[in-house]
């Protein structure tokens, strides 16, 4: 069954219709399929990002995500959310040249006129991620990190979180403080379980967004810590975007985006991923003392 506030919803996109089916898919009697869900008052702002990262996408690059149709809250305060439904496949070599070539010429080329940051709140996972609005690439990416090392538990994680100031007061301003970029969308979590293939068209698709306006290099990540992406991808990507200067720090800069992911899943999940965070903390102090 529905509940209620997807059905009232749905009823006011297509009043004609008779809806049926179970969370997180509505089908119409029109034939139309939706992509439905709703939640508790605490997801409200959970809700609210998700949506507006996909109207964002869905304006800058149209297609390559599942065009948002309603969201907002019920009277009681609980969220709902419909978008397109898309029944998705995995990624194919063909498409993941075509996801290149689109995230590279289409959504990382939208740029944003308030700064680096954005609008609301969103959430990669479940890890609220403040946003707002920064002059700089460097103070954005610094209140990332920032965000991150305040959510660890200092008990557990003091010598973590010590060192990962350090990388905002030494390793984050000699690296992004130079950069000449504009703030372009990016998805924010784009590793491969958010992304998949249209079994209709054929053509990629990307989900699950927690957008924001950054350094377009560091929406490619969580797509290197997770696999799922062929080296083809990279070297697709950056013949249509190519890599910024000083391109000698390119690698540099990867290890400084990838901490933000390996911090994350520490505060996610713990375990493994504070070593690798720690790794890469090593690593870039290192690096720089040799720079």
């Amino acid at each position: 069954m529905l509940p209620r506030i997807i059905l009232e919803n749905l009823q006011r996109i297509d009043p004609d219709a008779q809806f049926t089916g179970n969370l997180p898919k509505a089908q119409s009697s029109t034939g139309q399929t939706y992509f439905v869900k709703s939640g508790s008052p605490s997801e409200s702002e959970q809700y609210l990002g998700e949506a507006r990262s996909l109207e964002a996408i869905g304006t800058a690059a149209p297609g390559l995500a599942p065009a948002m149709i309603a969201y907002g809250n019920g009277e009681d305060g609980t969220p709902f959310f419909i978008s397109e439904y898309k029944d998705m496949a995995p990624l194919s070599s063909g498409a993941s040249d075509l996801l290149a070539k689109r995230l590279a010429t289409e959504l990382h080329q939208y740029k944003s006129h308030e700064g680096f940051g954005f609008e609301v709140p969103t959430f990669c996972g479940a890890t609220r991620q403040r946003n707002g609005w920064y002059t700089t690439w460097e103070q954005c990416y610094s209140n990332l990190i920032g965000n991150l090392l305040d959510g660890l538990p200092r008990r557990e994680y003091s010598a973590l979180v010590t060192k990962g100031e350090k990388i905002r007061e030494e390793v984050i301003p000699r690296l992004l403080g130079k950069l000449e970029i504009e703030p372009v969308l990016l998805h924010g979590d784009l590793w491969s379980g958010n992304v998949g293939v249209d079994s209709l068209t054929g053509k990629p698709v990307i989900f699950d967004p927690s957008s924001y306006y950054g350094h377009n290099e560091a929406d490619l990540a969580i797509a290197r810590i997770f696999g799922g992406f062929s080296q083809s991808f990279f070297e697709s990507y950056h013949n249509h975007h190519p890599k910024s200067e000083p391109v000698s720090e390119y690698n540099l800069r990867a290890d400084l985006y990838e901490l933000y992911h390996y911090l994350n899943h520490t505060l996610l999940f713990g375990g493994g991923y504070a070593r690798s965070a720690e790794r890469i903390m090593n690593k870039l102090l290192s690096d720089m003392s040799n720079l």
